[in-house]
């Protein structure tokens, strides 16, 4: 990932310095069973605890000529323990070492992301909370329909995100896998009861059934979870970038002192922020495809997986903290206009009051069919000459025949506007 959008934390994980750190505990841990059992000296196992090193660079250097990054780390860290490194790595795999690093480098970055996946939950329900009466004109289409909050359309993504992390939480679950068992997973020179040690050192679960890898479903599930979460974060970009269009200006980026715009026109306040999360958005999702085609591989192993694994993992990881924390932010700062909202709603003349006429003709017993050809020829009438649809209606006597002038007042009440808006916080959101 270039360092544009990198977090110091998360991309920590993923450097050559933790994954060979991992690398050695794990295989101390595999020395300490081992001395356990007898399979190997006692005190061979403590002096490789005691004296197993590494240095990144001669690894890069041993790498050149051997071609196995596994095999350069064995050779390096050999180098520093000395006699008893003929028993540093006895008995496993490079995969046993590799697999079970990958599932932690996933599990620390996964416990960044879901830290930061709450500090965005927070603020969503702070808005919700907030604009839980701020009435504003909900849209399908694109185009007017009735009236909702903004505390409810920001209640929806509160929902959603904490599905979101939810999904992550089981992913995270599934991916905390070690697999010890030695060339193709039958634990023929390898105890069963080292990856179990391990597994327990670690905390983490070990595998039900390895071949010589852990099997990549596991892997296709952690990162279309990925995929689903930059799906989300884009959702509520996009929403963020349409309310923010000039003819709209229902919500706006905070714009921050000596910020610019446009290079050419200096009154410009883009959704830049938005949009880049939408590109982000884009890119998370671009892992999903890949994540799937490496659980096919042939046998008990192939490394067809291993090259696109070095390649995404680390910018993915790193790319979906980024952008959470980046969206976190945009919501926190968020400027809510409540005035400009109220304006839009009545920028129709009324017309989302259609369907409150509409149910009305039909509780006075007209049909549904009759009621909705009434409602929309007074709608198109007060579309096409920009009339206020209610004083259409009010001079429309086929409507005066059913409807009283009390009755007409009720619907175009302002009262009549979001009536269960407190019944849906109390009853289907219960947002305290």
């Amino acid at each position: 990932m270039i360092s544009r959008y990198n977090r110091p934390k998360i991309e920590a994980i993923w450097s050559n310095e933790n994954k060979f750190r991992i690398w050695t505990e794990i295989e101390c841990l595999i020395a300490e069973q081992l001395g356990i059992l007898g399979i190997i000296p006692k005190e061979a196992a403590k002096d490789i605890r005691k004296n197993a090193k590494f240095n990144v660079d001669e690894i890069n250097e041993i790498e050149k000529e051997t071609h196995h990054d596994v095999i350069a780390y064995i050779d390096n860290v050999s180098n520093y323990i000395g006699e008893n490194s003929k028993y540093f790595h006895h008995g496993v795999t490079s995969s046993d070492i590799v697999d079970t690093s990958f599932s932690i480098q996933l599990k620390q970055s996964s416990e960044i992301i879901i830290d930061q996946l709450k500090e965005l939950i927070a603020e969503l329900k702070k808005k919700s909370k907030v604009h839980k009466n701020t009435i504003m004109i909900g849209r399908s289409h694109g185009i007017h329909a009735e009236p909702i909050t903004f505390g409810l359309k920001m209640a929806s993504f509160y929902f959603e995100f904490k599905r979101n992390l939810k999904r992550l939480e089981f992913a995270l679950k599934d991916i905390s896998i070690c697999a010890i068992s030695g060339p193709v997973g039958t634990f023929n020179s390898i105890d069963p009861s080292v990856e179990q040690y391990v597994a327990k050192k670690l905390n983490l679960r070990t595998e039900d059934i390895s071949t010589q890898i852990i099997p990549r479903d596991r892997h296709a599930h952690f990162f279309s979870t990925l995929g689903i979460i930059a799906s989300s974060i884009e959702r509520l970009a996009i929403e963020i970038r349409h309310l923010q269009r000039t003819e709209i200006l229902e919500v706006e980026e905070f714009f921050k002192e000596g910020q610019k715009g446009s290079s050419a026109m200096p009154h410009k306040r883009n959704p830049i922020l938005s949009e880049n999360l939408t590109g982000i958005a884009r890119y998370i999702r671009s892992a999903v495809i890949p994540s799937m085609e490496n659980i096919a591989l042939w046998h008990e192993r192939d490394i067809s997986h291993s090259s696109v694994e070095r390649i995404f993992s680390p910018d993915i990881t790193i790319a979906t903290d980024f952008a959470l924390a980046r969206l976190t932010d945009v919501i926190k700062n968020l400027i809510v206009y409540p005035n400009n909202m109220l304006k839009n709603i009545h920028q129709l003349g009324g017309l989302h009051k259609s369907q409150n006429i509409l149910l009305a003709l039909t509780q006075k017993g007209l049909s549904r069919q009759k009621a909705y050809t009434i409602v929309q020829s007074s709608a198109m009438k007060s579309w096409n000459s920009k009339e206020k649809f209610e004083d259409i209606i009010r001079l429309n006597d086929e409507i005066k025949k059913h409807l009283t002038e009390e009755e007409l007042n009720k619907v175009f009440s302002k009262d009549n506007e979001i009536t269960n808006i407190e019944w849906i916080y109390n009853n289907k959101l219960k947002i305290e």
